[in-house]
């Protein structure tokens, strides 16, 4: 048995790039945060205000994590007290304002409040997908510089810049996970505005805060694919590790080959071991059982929906 728990207590110093003697300070119990947002305004099956796409769960949830969802259109007092509880934050892929909506309004709360933290040596990690990614640069920034490509529906591999495999997101990812990303259509885009190069390399705080680790094209515009803080635990993708394992919509763009799964976990694990760092806890065992997810039941939206299985919320 102490031999089972060590080879654990290992593995998880591995995932998170600490020493094995530093495994014994991890939490083994993450809890992380997932941002809602408002619903769809197309989706005929949406209840209450706001939803959650349950492979965003799934996908946390198959490296070791629970999860916490938190609503839109809460107080900011509400938002402090769940950011000490929980371990990381996650910010979905959607369709809302990324400057004018709920969704925005709380991220805004939880990247401050992660700024202040993680600049008082207390380690939370923020990842975004998509329009997480796309969230991130305009909190960053305070300006949108997306601007339009021609990448909806298709699946592409990264462009690595010099030294990104060895970044913080990449280090510890096996070698030929690496290779099939630089090598193989695996990465899943769903998404209608990007950040280019050209943007980020004109814009002061976004050079300064985020370092580029892969870029794609649309055969027009280079954007950027993945980054990461320089200073900050915050990691953000424009493309879709969770489609591939736990979305099974037909459509152009979606992966479900070995190596796009591989990807996908070692993106979940990466994430996971780095909340793992991070000690809020809930102030009781209650109220840790009411606010995870599993007192909510996921809706089966069909086969030819945007996402398979969404959570709904008041």
């Amino acid at each position: 048995m102490y031999r089972q728990v060590l080879v654990l207590a290992v593995f998880a110093a591995f995932l998170c790039g600490f020493p094995a003697s530093c495994a014994r300070n991890l939490n083994y119990r993450p809890i992380i945060g997932i941002l809602a947002q408002e619903n769809l305004e197309d989706d005929p099956r949406a209840q209450g205000s706001s939803y959650i796409a349950a492979s965003y769960v799934k996908h946390l949830e198959s490296a070791g994590a629970r999860v916490v969802p938190i609503r839109i259109n809460r107080t900011k007092e509400e938002y402090e007290k769940l950011f000490n509880a929980i371990n990381g934050l996650l910010l979905p892929g959607g369709n809302v304002d990324i400057e004018k909506s709920q969704f925005t309004r709380a991220a805004k709360v939880f990247y401050e409040l992660a700024i202040k933290a993680n600049d008082a040596s207390d380690y939370f990690p923020i990842w975004g997908t998509c329009q997480g990614f796309q969230q991130l640069t305009v909190l960053t920034s305070n300006k949108n510089l997306l601007t339009l490509t021609d990448t909806k529906a298709v699946a592409l591999p990264l462009t690595f810049s010099p030294g990104a495999q060895k970044s913080t997101l990449f280090k510890k990812f096996p070698k030929d996970v690496l290779q099939s990303l630089a090598e193989e259509n695996i990465t899943s885009n769903f998404h209608s505005w990007s950040l280019s190069m050209q943007n980020y390399s004109s814009n002061a705080k976004l050079k300064r805060f985020y370092r580029v680790l892969t870029t794609n094209t649309d055969g027009k515009k280079e954007f950027i694919s993945t980054m990461e803080a320089y200073r900050y635990p915050f990691y953000a993708v424009q493309w879709h590790p969770e489609k591939s394992p736990f979305e099974w919509i037909e459509k152009d763009g979606m992966v479900h080959t070995l190596s796009a799964i591989k990807a996908a976990f070692y993106t979940a694990h990466f994430f996971v071991s780095e909340a793992m760092k991070n000690h809020h806890q809930f102030s009781s065992q209650s109220e840790e059982k009411r606010a995870l997810i599993y007192n909510h039941q996921p809706v089966f939206n069909g086969l030819n929906s945007i996402f398979l299985q969404n959570y709904y919320f008041d």
